[in-house]
């Protein structure tokens, strides 16, 4: 199983339906999406520059923007299943469908090291394909990604949150990093099986 983690900056990309269609037609059974919280998320962070509110606050407003953009993708390819809880997601791929992960689970009451904005999306889809035991963590960037890369350099550039490197130190799973365009690359990982 894959979990393919795609930014929130395609919310806004044509490309999106593009991705959503290749995942949910050769993914069945296979992939968790992670979806980014894109704008949602941004707006969160505009908000909490001007009404300066704590980091808890924001983490719990982002993971909502996490479910936006979730409905929004679902919305555009009906064929993939909204999923909370690992339960769920095993259901929804034992049915042989994509799992559109909604991080609800993740909405915190405590403040704790991934309720800051060094833990987004990026970290919080490492955590899952750990949890999940996945054999494959695929991050979908809207910046163009050099091949042969390193994790820590898509970092200091800021292609990945501060926390992504530590969150996957002991990833057992491969960790590929794609740029929007790289379909084909996608999909040749979707066939080399998961």
């Amino acid at each position: 199983m894959r979990v393919v983690k795609l930014g929130g900056s395609l919310n806004r990309d044509p490309l999106l339906r593009d991705w959503l269609q290749l995942l949910a037609d050769a993914g069945g059974g296979r992939v968790v999406i992670v979806p980014g919280g894109g704008d949602f998320a941004e707006q969160v962070r505009e908000l909490q520059s001007l009404w300066r509110f704590d980091d808890l606050t924001a983490h719990n407003m982002a993971i909502l923007g996490m479910m936006q953009s979730a409905m929004l993708m679902q919305s555009l390819a009906a064929n993939l299943e909204q999923a909370t809880t690992a339960a769920d997601i095993g259901r929804v791929l034992g049915e042989g469908k994509v799992a559109l992960w909604s991080p609800a689970q993740w909405i915190r009451t405590q403040a704790d090291a991934m309720t800051n904005w060094g833990a987004t999306s990026d970290s919080l889809a490492a955590w899952l394909a750990t949890t999940l035991g996945a054999t494959g963590l695929v991050l979908v960037k809207s910046c163009d990604v050099r091949p042969g890369i390193d994790l820590a350099e898509l970092t200091r550039q800021g292609a990945l949150d501060t926390g992504f490197c530590r969150v996957a130190a002991d990833a057992s799973y491969s960790i590929d990093v794609l740029g929007k365009d790289e379909l084909s690359r996608m999909r040749l990982l979707l066939t080399q099986g998961c």
